[in-house]
């Protein structure tokens, strides 16, 4: 396996600490809000990459967290928690907010065929672990008190910037927007481990400390649940490239410090997915959820086929109109497998087996070429062999490409006939300017509730409910 490290900035070869053991750590969601399908793209490739070193031959230990308190609206410590913020928006206590959003999330995860991480743990529920961190930081010199808070000095750890290749100039108070004037602290980029009310009088979420009554700072939560559940030696670190800086910049910092020793070898991360604005977020435009998808006709594995055929360090750029495409080609590809399921005849050959598991491994040893995974499995598909040995590698891709191709549920083939031929006919009909029997023939299918689009990439249909 080779993959991306974003600590040396370039592709390097894999290798675990234990042998045939990997020990990841993905960041979870801050449950104050459904997750958008950006955020889920994350989700998406840390759960292929999971399956992928499991496909390879390794056992993987996972560990997911849950932020339910200490994550600020800044992802520096500048306004104030996001779950106190999503209480005040639904009326309802930050305990409800969490609980709810949780559910939500794990529900939307399940959808996309996404496996639940071994160990998934709330942030709120290890706060000694934290304090134990913090007090050996200070003791250490590497924090300090100021105005009832704990603050992380920067400039005691020289590597700060590494994972970033970030300039400290950059980060001066006044140079960016989101960089907020914070006086209690020595460095503008230092950020706090423990707050107390003297920061945050009106937050709910508080226990004892010796630094008095207060909360954990968003970063130490995945550095303690990581240390928790994995020990001081971690394998590989995820996310999205929004954590980059500061999130995962400061993890190493604390990390490494209360340690004192490297941490964790690999840090993989997913780019952005962009719709025709820019970067998706939940405070512009229309909020993707999975759930708004799902009310528009599409199968929620359709998003998830969607990504697979885009790199994960590639910008994936969002429209419905390519939804449409990738939904057009997951009912394709359900029915050809349900045709070769309906028509199982022949043996097993064990030389084809062979000759395309080593294709698709080939693929995913690449740092996770997903699409050539893909362009794998219509390899296959098309290839001059028994049924039987198409059904037996559809079933091996499909542990990493969770596409549930094999599916109990049949799609209507006949159906699918029909409305191909009629597109044909359509095609057949502008190409020979036959225009009036084009537009009857759209009509006609769309008085069945089936609406023809036209795209560059050729002609799509959907079912409407």
């Amino acid at each position: 396996m080779k993959l991306y490290n974003t600590l040396s900035k370039k592709i390097e070869e894999f290798k675990s600490n234990e042998e045939g053991i990997v020990k990841m750590y993905t960041c979870g969601p801050t449950v104050y809000h459904y997750a958008h399908i950006g955020n889920l793209r994350t989700y998406i490739f840390e759960d292929v990459l999971e399956k992928s070193l499991e496909y390879l031959g390794y056992q993987v230990k996972r560990v997911m967290n849950i932020t339910d308190v200490g994550h600020m609206t800044s992802d520096g410590d500048a306004g104030e928690d996001k779950m106190l913020k999503g209480a005040e928006r639904e009326h309802k206590t930050v305990y409800e907010i969490a609980d709810f959003y949780t559910k939500a999330f794990m529900n939307d995860i399940d959808k996309l065929g996404i496996k639940r991480p071994k160990i998934i743990e709330k942030a709120s529920d290890h706060i000694d672990t934290y304090i134990k961190m913090i007090e050996i930081l200070l003791e250490k010199g590497y924090a300090y008190q100021a105005e009832g808070n704990v603050y992380f000095d920067v400039t005691k750890f020289p590597n700060y910037y590494e994972l970033s290749g970030k300039n400290p100039e950059d980060l001066l108070v006044g140079v960016r927007e989101d960089v907020e004037e914070d006086k209690a602290k020595r460095n503008a980029a230092d950020f706090g481990l423990w707050f107390t009310i003297s920061k945050f009088e009106n937050q709910v979420m508080q226990w004892d400390s010796p630094w008095g009554r207060g909360y954990p700072g968003w970063h130490i939560e995945c550095s303690g649940i990581s240390y928790r559940y994995l020990g001081e030696y971690l394998d590989i670190h995820c996310g999205g490239v929004d954590n980059i800086f500061p999130h995962h910049t400061n993890e190493i910092a604390q990390s490494e410090s209360f340690l004192g020793h490297k941490w964790c070898n690999y840090w993989c991360h997913a780019e952005h997915l962009n719709d025709s604005t820019g970067k998706m977020s939940k405070s512009k435009g229309e909020f993707l959820t999975l759930s708004l998808l799902e009310s528009k006709g599409y199968n929620p594995l359709v998003y998830r086929l969607f990504c697979l055929n885009s790199h994960y360090r590639s910008q994936l750029v969002f429209s419905y109109e390519a939804l449409d495409i990738t939904k057009n080609a997951y009912q394709k590809l359900l029915n050809k497998v349900c045709s070769i399921k309906e028509n199982l005849e022949g043996n097993i050959e064990e030389e084809v087996i062979t000759k395309y598991q080593e294709k698709f491994k080939i693929a995913l040893e690449n740092d996770l070429n997903t699409a050539n995974a893909v362009t794998t499995l219509y390899d296959v598909l098309k290839e001059n062999c028994t049924n039987a040995t198409k059904l037996a590698l559809i079933e091996s891709f499909d542990k990493v490409l969770s596409l549930n191709l094999l599916k109990e549920e049949e799609v209507d083939t006949e159906l699918d006939t029909y409305i191909n031929e009629m597109i044909d006919k359509r095609n057949e009909a502008k190409k020979n300017k036959n225009y009036a029997l084009a537009d009857s023939i759209r009509n006609e299918l769309l008085e069945k509730g089936i609406e023809l689009k036209d795209t560059r990439e050729g002609t799509i249909y959907q079912i409407k409910k």
